[in-house]
């Protein structure tokens, strides 16, 4: 089945066609290579790794935590003249508004830096999943799971996304597992990191 990405095929088909000489005996060592968990599990571990050494090297964490500070506080601060209905102090921090918003357009440039080094490998590792026998994995869940997850909630939108289907009751496909993965690690390693953490 035909999906969103497919219009990138033709790019990055010459780059799988290589990764495949390095990454294809990954998947032979899985346990289980027809259906490669363990395989999925140990990218994620490695783009995990990359994104949150790249956040911890590219942002000032200081300084974006010193930025936040300021931007809560003047907030507090202009809700309190608002109400209060205090109009000197409320000018008085109207004038200081277009600053804030440098700071925060400052902010959010810091943020990205991250984003911009790693998308590229990023996106071709998920080009090569999805053109390779992970795009059919399959993993069994436990009911709790299966629903804390939202997996039925992916499994409608699935097809429409990446092509995949949602034949298997409790179960979700590669690219969900991959997140999952991901999303766990990338937390696990923030937090030995010092990083702020997402949630």
């Amino acid at each position: 089945m035909a999906d969103i990405f497919s219009g990138f095929d033709g790019i990055f088909n010459p780059i799988i066609n290589v990764m495949n000489d390095f990454l294809n005996p990954l998947i032979a060592l899985d346990p289980n290579p027809s259906n490669p968990i363990i395989t999925v599990f140990i990218i994620a571990l490695i783009v995990a790794v990359i994104t949150t050494v790249a956040n911890k090297l590219l942002v000032d964490h200081d300084e974006m935590k010193s930025i936040r500070d300021e931007m809560k506080d003047y907030q507090k601060e202009l809700r309190e003249a608002q109400k209060s209905g205090d109009s000197k102090k409320l000018a008085k921090l109207q004038a200081k508004q277009a600053d804030f918003m440098q700071k925060q357009s400052k902010m959010m440039t810091n943020s990205f830096k991250p984003a911009i080094v790693t998308m590229v490998p990023i996106m071709i590792v998920f080009f090569w999943m999805r053109s390779s026998v992970i795009s059919g994995l399959i993993v069994d869940l436990p009911v709790v799971v299966y629903y804390g997850t939202l997996t039925p909630l992916w499994h409608a939108i699935g097809p429409i996304i990446y092509g995949g289907s949602a034949t298997i009751p409790f179960a979700m496909g590669w690219l969900l597992w991959y997140f999952v993965c991901t999303l766990a690690l990338s937390q696990i390693l923030r937090k030995f990191l010092g990083l702020a953490q997402w949630f």
